[in-house]
C-alpha cells in the first residue's frame, strides 16, 4: 500500500538514525528532500540509491498536490529534510496535512530532533514547555515577544547565528536580564556545546565570537510565584 513516510535524519552525528529509518529509506519509491546535495551525502554513507527529488519551502506550494497524487497512485515516498523530523520548522507540514485530506496514508518515525537534547541538557523544567522555533525576523517579532511576557512554562526557540546577538537583545529587553536561559550549538557535531546561565550572562559570553552552528535557546518561564 502506498503511504507517505516523514522519516528524521541526523542533526549532525550521521550515527543518529533508527535502523527501521534507514530500511524504509531503502525501500521507498522515491525520496523528497530539502536539499539533493545535503541528504546525498547521509545516503551516500549507508550506500543507499533511491532516487531523490528536491521538496523544499521555495516550491511545495507548486508541487505537494502533484505529490498528493502520485502517492494516491501508487508511489511510496520518504520525506526527509536536511537535519531532523519534518515538519518541525522545516518543510513537510503541507504535504502531511494534503495527504490526510486526501485519505492517503502517513507515517512519522521517531527520530532526532534537535529541541529534545538541548531541552533535557539545558537543566530548565521540562515537564511543561512551548515550542517557539524560528521568531518572526520583522512583521510580528514585537507582538509575539510581548506574548511571551506572561509565559511560565519553559520556551525553545531556534536561532540562526548571526541573529544571535540581536536575539538575546530582544530577549534582555523583554524578559530581563536576569532570566535563566541555556545555549546548545551544534549539536551531536565535533565543537557541541552546551551554556548555562543569564540572559545577560549568554549575551556577555558570546558578544565577542565568531559564532557559527544553528542555535537552540532554552529559556525560563515566567515565575508563577
Amino acid at each position: 500500500m502506498s503511504k507517505l513516510y516523514l522519516i528524521p535524519t541526523p542533526i549532525g552525528n550521521l550515527e543518529d538514525i533508527t535502523l527501521r529509518a534507514l530500511r524504509l529509506l531503502k525501500e521507498v519509491d522515491i525520496i523528497l528532500a530539502e536539499d539533493t546535495r545535503t541528504s546525498s551525502k547521509l545516503l551516500k554513507h549507508y550506500d543507499i540509491h533511491t532516487p531523490m527529488q528536491s521538496y523544499h519551502l521555495f516550491n511545495e506550494h507548486k508541487v505537494v498536490d502533484g505529490w498528493v497524487q502520485r502517492i494516491k497512485g501508487g508511489t511510496t515516498v520518504a520525506l526527509i529534510t536536511d537535519a531532523g523530523t519534518p515538519a518541525i520548522s522545516d518543510p513537510g507540514f503541507l504535504l502531511t496535512r494534503a495527504c490526510l485530506t486526501e485519505g492517503v496514508d502517513v507515517e512519522c518515525l521517531p527520530g532526532a530532533t534537535a529541541f529534545v537534547p538541548a531541552l533535557v541538557n539545558s537543566g530548565l523544567p521540562n515537564d511543561r514547555f512551548t515550542f517557539e522555533g524560528f521568531l518572526p525576523d520583522k512583521k510580528g517579532r514585537q507582538t509575539r515577544l510581548s506574548q511571551l511576557t506572561t509565559e511560565t512554562k519553559t520556551m525553545i526557540f531556534y536561532i540562526s547565528p548571526h541573529k544571535l546577538l540581536k536575539t538575546l537583545t530582544d530577549f534582555i529587553t523583554t524578559f530581563g536580564t536576569d532570566r535563566p536561559a541555556s545555549l546548545s550549538r551544534e549539536l551531536t557535531k565535533l565543537h557541541e556545546e552546551t551554556q548555562r546561565g543569564t540572559l545577560q550572562q549568554l549575551f556577555d559570553h558570546y558578544k565577542d565570537k565568531n559564532i557559527k552552528g544553528e542555535i537552540v535557546l532554552i529559556v525560563s518561564g515566567k515565575s508563577e510565584k
